[in-house]
């Protein structure tokens, strides 16, 4: 084989792979946010979620990919392993599409295809016929590949060497590891799919001495959803988990099959004198049959997952911990997908942030009432948690937002930016509230009976206001949530010149020390700033054009647990 043709193998490959990622890429920025909707909103049906699976895939153009989706929303708690479970069964069928576009052979018209994407991408600006153009020039590039690498690999017929490894993939276990091991090295099971059939149509390798390859290729693929879930939780690990051990079933009764039936001749008579649709079909009835045949022991194989990885008790226990947002992300960040699922994470990640300033907010107008140490001793160790997740949150904003990304998903992150920023001010706020009881106390000053039931009042206000952006019942859009907020504002803005008013008025008459009033202005100051900053948020929820954010019992019953 001539250096010309190692170039011309070498090029080929490199114009298929950028090919697929090229295509994959358009077909997500076209669908948009609509991948991470439908995945936050499947339900629990198994027939809905191979469905699911099933149509993300064949868009996307990798079951890999979607399986390394899954993995994160089953990170983020937003997903179970059943739902998980169902979408990996259908992404398996879904890999299937590249197989059988390459088994059409529309190579000849795959130069059209690149020049009428690569013209709609250079000459039309309207973002949707962008998308579709980098789909078309996407497609055109991968058959443009795929006939340059089946070219470059004829003379290799002559070689007795490659032709004597070729025999050697016959044997089970050899064929299988090297379809394991090349599909783990490119990390998509469309693509060594892909190559092998190239081999084929070189006439390098008939569906015989394929048969194993392909079966090795589909436990292979699992590698990307392993590697993905390594520092994930335990759920996100079972799922990957859950992939595995599906294809290795499927593996170990296709051997079985191909070994002691005659599959195989089966599959050749099926498309006689065409061996990569062949290797299509093959490709598409492992798949589909693995399906059908472990559809009804869905419950057997999460349990399979548990039992190999149980739960630890107090994984966290007394540590500052990211329960949603994880390092899948910075590892995978130009994987397609990553954008969906880190929105998606990032809300819940704010959600939580938002969940321990409201419990701050209260606690920090009832230890001026109380004074109580255990409660000033809870500020203390909220508000650390707080600024953590503030560092974390904006180190994952910075890292990713560089990635290409729909202008809604980039007005999404901008606004959790801003969003999580206000939070951290509350609890700055909540910590000087509680602060004044202390200084109450170093000075043995005493707030007046009406001023303190004006501190209840403040106590109450400030909660209903916080309500308001994070109860979503009360809130049916970002528009109606942020006419409520401002009006919630101005009366907090009112109270406080109210109040203000009242207690100089108790300090004329003697009902209170200058001193003592001086700290109550203070306090007041804080007040009115915990409005301007829920308004803030309110803001920035409509400007995102999000949903009101919202804290659910268990975030909230959590939360009360790790601070008590």
């Amino acid at each position: 084989m001539s250096i010309e043709n190692i170039l011309a193998l070498l090029g080929g490959l490199a114009l298929f792979l950028y090919g697929m990622k090229m295509m994959s890429s358009g077909l997500e920025a076209a669908a948009g946010n609509r991948l991470k909707d439908i995945l936050e909103k499947l339900t629990t049906n198994r027939f809905l979620g191979i469905a699911v699976g099933v149509g993300i895939t064949a868009l996307i153009q990798s079951s890999s990919t979607t399986t390394v989706m899954v993995v994160g929303f089953v990170n983020s708690g937003i997903m179970n392993l059943y739902q998980a479970l169902w979408i990996i069964m259908g992404a398996n069928i879904g890999t299937n599409v590249t197989s059988q576009l390459i088994a059409l052979d529309v190579s000849e018209f795959a130069p059209i295809f690149a020049l009428v994407g690569v013209v709609m991408v250079v000459f039309l600006h309207k973002k949707k016929l962008h998308y579709i153009g980098q789909i078309a020039a996407g497609l055109g590039i991968l058959f443009i590949g795929m006939s340059m690498m089946s070219e470059a690999m004829v003379p290799l017929r002559e070689e007795p060497a490659f032709i004597n490894l070729m025999t050697q993939f016959s044997i089970p276990i050899i064929g299988i590891l090297v379809g394991i091991v090349f599909t783990a090295i490119i990390q998509s099971s469309s693509a060594s799919v892909g190559i092998l059939q190239a081999l084929a149509a070189s006439g390098l390798i008939g569906l015989p001495n394929a048969i194993y390859v392909l079966f090795g290729q589909n436990i292979g693929t699992c590698v990307t959803a392993l590697l993905a879930s390594a520092g994930a939780s335990r759920n996100a690990k079972r799922a990957a988990i859950m992939h595995l051990t599906f294809n290795t079933i499927g593996t170990t009764l296709f051997v079985f099959i191909a070994m002691l039936t005659p599959f195989t001749s089966w599959m050749e008579n099926l498309t006689p004198n065409n061996v990569t649709a062949q290797i299509a079909n093959v490709h598409l009835i492992f798949n589909l049959s693995t399906t059908i045949i472990l559809l009804p022991f869905g419950k057997w194989i999460v349990k399979l997952a548990e039992k190999i990885l149980p739960d630890r008790a107090s994984e966290h226990e007394g540590e500052q911990f990211l329960k949603y947002l994880d390092p899948l992300l910075l590892r995978n960040e130009h994987q397609v997908g990553t954008v969906a699922i880190f929105v998606a994470q990032l809300r819940h990640e704010v959600e939580r942030m938002l969940s321990m300033a409201r419990n701050n907010i209260d606690r920090s107008f009832t230890v001026v009432l109380t004074n109580s140490e255990k409660l000033q001793t809870q500020i203390d160790n909220s508000e650390e948690y707080i600024d953590y997740l503030n560092k974390e949150i904006s180190y994952y904003i910075s890292h990713l937002i560089s990635l290409e990304m729909t202008e809604a998903d980039s007005v999404t992150i901008n606004a959790f930016f801003k969003i999580t920023g206000n939070i951290e001010r509350l609890g700055d706020h909540a910590t000087n509230i509680a602060g004044y009881a202390n200084l109450l106390e170093d000075k043995k000053l005493k707030l007046s009976a009406k001023a303190l039931a004006e501190v209840e009042i403040m106590r109450e206000v400030s909660l209903q206001s916080l309500d308001l952006i994070y109860d979503s019942i009360l809130s049916k859009s970002p528009e109606e949530l942020l006419a409520k907020m401002e009006e919630a504002e101005q009366k907090m803005d009112d109270m406080t010149r109210e109040f203000r008013r009242n207690q100089m008025n108790r300090m004329v008459s003697n009902e209170c020390s200058g001193e003592a009033c001086v700290i109550y202005s203070e306090m007041l100051t804080d007040f009115e700033r915990v409005g301007d900053h829920l308004l803030n948020i309110a803001e920035a929820i409509t400007d995102g054009k999000l949903k009101s954010l919202h804290i659910d019992d268990d975030t909230r019953a959590e939360m009360k647990e790790v601070m008590a």
